[in-house]
């Protein structure tokens, strides 16, 4: 019996400390990093360097994800979506989420600083400080703009990737981070729309809070639209092709209709449905671009 117990106790602690890192966030940033290695160069990346790469990304991003639980453990506590979590609970405590994080970032940093480059090391630590730091302590406090301008901190990981492949930044890696900090505003207030109640509670100055759910469907809208702009960048420059334009035409004209659709004839879920279908979106393009990456390193191959 004591035995099972304590197997029991073991169990949920693992999942806590997993919890922690936010694993489905740090899966969608570490595809889009995967994304900007491959599109950094036509050829084929080595095992090593690929996996030294996102596996120091990924520690890094859980690392920022475990600060984050420690830093709104207060507000957590308050809100219907993450009273559970972890610290807001009580589960982990403060010091051990610290530690835990502390251990992650120390472990990722080294691992990009000596199997993959500094430069992607210190981008990578700087993407940590202004996720954990800038937005979690002071803008996501401070401004209703603070998802737009915090939200660079999570666009960063197409860059990282490429970094980690070519050691140098490059106008293309900055296009794919144009197009995550174009899509992260309709992404989270369709969230913030949904959860309102939840941050008016706490007094976090989400834009559904300050400036009312009209007004952030409008921006919704507006935003989705440039991303829809952004989004013909990498085809404009020859940075892709065919395959790409199609179907990111394709992918954005469905997140547009679900803009026009909570603008305009919105139903009691369509603000979820829209932030659901935003993070199938995302995942959907940067999986495009690989697969139109590959098309025309294979058509130059054979031609």
């Amino acid at each position: 019996m004591a035995t099972l117990l304590l197997s029991g106790m073991h169990s949920r602690l693992w999942r806590d400390y997993l919890e922690l890192t936010k694993p489905k966030v740090v899966a969608l940033l570490v595809l889009t990093a995967w994304v900007g290695m491959v599109l950094a160069t036509d050829q084929w990346i080595s095992f090593g360097l690929l996996f030294s790469a996102t596996v120091g990304i990924g520690l890094l991003s859980a690392a920022a994800a475990a600060l984050n639980h420690v830093v709104d453990q207060r507000i957590d506590a308050q809100m219907a979506r993450t009273h559970s979590r972890p610290v807001a609970r009580g589960r982990v405590s403060s010091k051990q989420a610290v530690i835990f994080a502390c251990s992650l970032a120390l472990a990722g940093f080294v691992l990009l600083y000596f199997a993959v480059n500094p430069l992607t090391a210190w981008l990578t630590l700087l993407s940590l400080f202004g996720y954990a730091v800038v937005y979690t302590m002071f803008l996501k406090r401070a401004t209703p703009q603070n998802i737009v301008i915090g939200g660079l901190a999570g666009a960063m990981p197409p860059l990282l990737g490429w970094t980690a492949i070519t050691g140098d930044i490059h106008g293309h890696a900055l296009l794919l981070v144009m197009i995550i900090f174009a899509w992260t505003p309709p992404h989270f207030w369709a969230l913030a729309i949904h959860r309102r109640d939840d941050y008016a509670k706490v007094n976090m100055p989400m834009l559904p809070v300050t400036h009312g759910i009209e007004y952030t469907k409008s921006a919704i809208l507006l935003y989705t639209l440039i991303l829809c702009i952004v989004c013909l960048l990498p085809y404009i420059v020859g940075m892709t092709g065919a395959i790409y334009l199609v179907a990111s035409t394709l992918l954005n004209l469905r997140f547009l209709q679900y803009a026009w659709k909570l603008k305009f004839f919105a139903e009691a879920s369509t603000a979820m449905a829209t932030f659901k279908f935003s993070i199938v979106h995302l995942m959907l393009l940067f999986l495009v671009l690989v697969v139109d990456h590959y098309f025309k390193v294979l058509t130059l191959y054979v031609s």
